[in-house]
């Protein structure tokens, strides 16, 4: 059974994301997601730019990118679909952004992160600053250790396949606009 689809009208598009979006862009956090992006290496997206090309490319365009950013018609490239085998003879999928579009999503994490990360089940490991995955054993440990029985860790396949991304933007919208505005909700 399929969800409703809901999409966001023009009344619930958020003004406040502006303040967001003028922080994300600012020298100091595009600085620093550079650095992070640099530090990741990874291969070329679609576009085929390596990461050792970004600063010249930077240099000649980010006042078009950032007020593209800044107006809303930044769009992102396609990204670029790899398959990787896996140990059991399956594939593995895996999507490859451009070296622009990491940049531009790791300043946006480091903006938004702070937001999101405080209403985050404490029992969550993955992919959280300063969790891994090596303190989701310890832990499973602690509870063997005061005489729990059982240990559940769950990965949900293509989970993000099969979310209703209209009604997920929706909700990070409100969180957003409630963050903004100092009040603090929990979904």
């Amino acid at each position: 059974m399929s969800m409703p689809r809901h999409t966001l009208t023009e009344e619930s598009s958020l003004p406040e994301a502006q303040d967001l979006l003028e922080r994300m862009v600012e020298r100091d956090n595009m600085t620093k997601a550079y650095d992070r992006v640099r530090q990741n290496k990874g291969a070329a997206g679609i576009d085929k730019m390596t990461v050792g090309e970004l600063p010249g490319y930077l240099r000649s365009n980010w006042h078009f990118i950032k007020e593209r950013l800044l107006n809303g018609s930044y769009r992102p490239q396609p990204v670029l679909r790899v398959e990787i085998p896996k140990a059991n003879g399956g594939i593995r999928l895996l999507g490859i952004p451009t070296v622009l579009d990491r940049l531009i999503q790791q300043a946006m994490h480091q903006v938004l992160s702070p937001l999101f990360d405080p209403g985050f089940s404490e029992y969550s490991y993955g992919f959280r600053p300063g969790r891994n995955a090596q303190q989701a054993v310890l832990q499973a440990k602690s509870y063997q250790l005061s005489g729990k029985r059982w240990v559940v860790d769950m990965d949900l396949a293509q989970f993000f396949d099969e979310v209703n991304h209209d009604i997920l933007m929706a909700k990070l919208a409100r969180k957003v606009k409630d963050a903004q505005q100092g009040t603090l909700l929990i979904y």
